[in-house]
């Protein structure tokens, strides 16, 4: 096939797929992409210091990664996003590299969010089901549960699948506004359950408190998820960049607001990983006579993590299927569902490999071990393409930008400047992901879990990308 036939080919694939989402839709896309309530409670447990971190890591890596995705999507607002991206910057095996491990980051990832949405789903019922807090049965029935919920949805079409995202932003928001309001009302009547002085918010330098920096830049990713379907979105040149511009904004305010709110609420040394929010949340609620309040908020976390898990289902989806189109995956994984317009091989692949990650992330370890061991995993395999995305401004700079591109306010100079600093701070978030969390008790382990599984899956991609070549 000539290359003109491939392009011919790979331009009728994407005819097939409806643009599904509007500039609404993708903020809220952003939204429930851009902001993980359950990070709040790992920030928090940092102490004062963890707004100073916030600040640091939205200026180390958050502003750099807006504008990289802002100014790549309005050159480029292919379907596939940073795939395409890497491809055009790089050529076709660093481009498939970039797409293939994105897509497997998120495998992981599934189960990890969903073991968390787990933990607090428990606190819509009060204390009935408190002896499932260590069962990893439950944990594993309700993760596939959810996982059925995401991709189900996401499968008969993106116009179905979009409202499940647009419900988890209002899931996840709300509670992130509640905790704002009850922190400061906690504050007010009872004072602050935290110490606020100069020194507190300076970092720690001890190792175990560096670590944590990798989780804070991880929770600010997601910007570049909705340029995964630039060919599934109105006007995407053009929406892109507002919506990116609105919600980068808006979710730097509640992360920061949120991690203040929680330690005005009680002690850092209290805030477990896994429930930090809802027990704050429900001793706050029962002080102020409102006690009630706690189970709401509960299943508004549980519905906003499933929509969450929802919106990222449909961003890595994309990924096989453009790289099937690329004929580098089978062919299968180009097929577009004759009636809803979804990439369903794609998705249902996606699906039943992450359904196996359910049962792998709980090998050995304890609930809250198998949680860190997945988070861990996610973040290396998720922010290596990040290096590709970050190099591939710098590359593109190159090629000339016409006047429908928006561009990095300053040019050429300020793009690189901040490519190359988003990509500094990546290098360093994958270096600290691969240490194990400080309570973790099987240390070589998480060690020998998180490399091991990443080699294997790198490994795994540059196998199939050599079979594909042949074929």
């Amino acid at each position: 096939m000539t290359v003109a036939e491939e392009g011919t080919a790979k331009e009728g694939a994407i005819a097939h797929l409806k643009r599904a989402m509007g500039f609404r839709d993708l903020v809220l896309f952003y939204l429930v992409t851009g902001f993980s309530i359950r990070f709040i409670s790992s920030a928090a447990a940092a102490g004062p210091s963890s707004v100073v971190i916030w600040i640091i890591g939205a200026l180390a890596f958050y502003v750099p990664l807006m504008f990289t995705v802002l100014e790549l999507s309005s050159r480029h607002p292919d379907e596939g996003g940073l795939y395409a991206w890497t491809r055009r910057a790089f050529g076709e095996f660093p481009g498939y590299l970039s797409g293939y491990l994105y897509w497997c980051s998120n495998l992981p990832y599934f189960p990890s969010l969903f073991y968390f949405t787990a933990a607090n789903a428990l606190y819509v019922f009060g204390h009935h089901f408190d002896h499932l807090q260590h069962s990893q049965s439950y944990f594993i029935i309700f993760s596939m549960i959810a996982l059925a919920i995401a991709s189900g949805l996401n499968v008969v079409g993106l116009n179905i699948g979009k409202w499940l995202h647009n419900l988890g932003a209002i899931g996840l928001w709300v509670p992130g506004i509640v905790l704002v309001g009850m922190g400061i009302a906690s504050a007010m009547l009872y004072g602050s359950a935290t110490s606020f002085t100069a020194h507190s918010f300076i970092p720690s330098t001890h190792l175990k408190d560096i670590i944590f920096w990798s989780t804070v830049a991880f929770s600010l990713s997601g910007l570049e998820s909705a340029s995964m379907l630039g060919d599934e979105i109105e006007n995407a040149r053009r929406n892109i960049p507002r919506a990116l511009l609105i919600s980068g904004v808006l979710v730097t305010i509640l992360y920061v607001a949120a991690t203040v709110a929680l330690l005005l609420a009680m002690p850092a040394a209290e805030i477990q990983t896994m429930q930090g929010i809802m027990r704050a949340i429900t001793l706050v609620a029962t002080k102020l006579g409102i006690p009630w309040i706690g189970a709401g908020v509960a299943l508004l976390i549980t519905v906003g993590c499933i929509g969450q898990g929802g919106a990222w289902f449909a961003a890595a989806g994309r990924l096989p299927f453009v790289i099937g189109i690329d004929k580098r995956l089978p062919p299968a994984f180009a097929k577009i569902h004759p009636k809803w317009g979804s990439p369903y091989v794609a998705l249902l692949v996606q699906a039943a490999i992450a359904a196996v990650f359910v049962f792998a992330g709980q090998a050995g370890t304890s609930v809250e071990g198998a949680y860190n061991v997945l988070v861990s995993m996610a973040v290396i395999a998720f922010f290596i393409p990040y290096l590709f995305m970050f190099g591939a401004l710098i590359k593109l700079q190159r090629e000339p930008a016409g006047p429908e591109v928006m561009r990095v306010p300053g040019g050429k100079p300020v793009a690189i400047a901040l490519a190359v600093v988003g990509f500094t701070t990546t290098a360093v978030a994958i270096g600290l992901a691969m240490l194990p969390a400080d309570d973790e008790p099987n240390k070589p382990l998480a060690v020998i879990k998180i490399v091991g599984l990443s080699a294997a899956t790198i490994v795994l991609g540059i196998g199939l990308y050599v079979i594909g070549g042949r074929k």
